[in-house]
């Protein structure tokens, strides 16, 4: 999957892929319209159960809609901080390996 897009283009592709409605997505994921709309045009961030619930609609991993949804969120985060986006990303990688040494030695 290219994770170009953000996660509502994603969903919307696969949507229109199989030229489905807005309505008939919606209602297999027990949302309204509107709500599905809005994930789509990213105005509405979906939970972690909802990527669930569209990779398992769509067939797709849930893993590569789990990375396109947090990456949009540290992206959106980024935006404006251009001088500073790439040190923090690296500065970041490096935090989590620290915190996932920390949380194994803690167990």
């Amino acid at each position: 999957m290219k994770f170009e897009k953000t996660f509502g283009d994603i969903i919307k592709k696969f949507r229109e892929q199989r030229n489905l409605p807005l309505r008939e997505v919606a209602e297999a994921m027990k949302i309204d319209t509107s709500m599905l709309g809005k994930i789509e045009k990213n105005n509405r961030k979906p939970t972690k159960q909802f990527i669930e619930k569209f990779a398992n609609f769509f067939q797709v991993s849930n893993k590569d809609l789990m990375i396109a949804f947090l990456s949009d969120t540290v992206a959106y985060k980024l935006m404006g901080e251009e001088d500073y986006a790439i040190e923090v990303l690296k500065v970041a990688e490096e935090k989590v390996e620290h915190l996932k040494i920390k949380k194994n030695q803690n167990k």
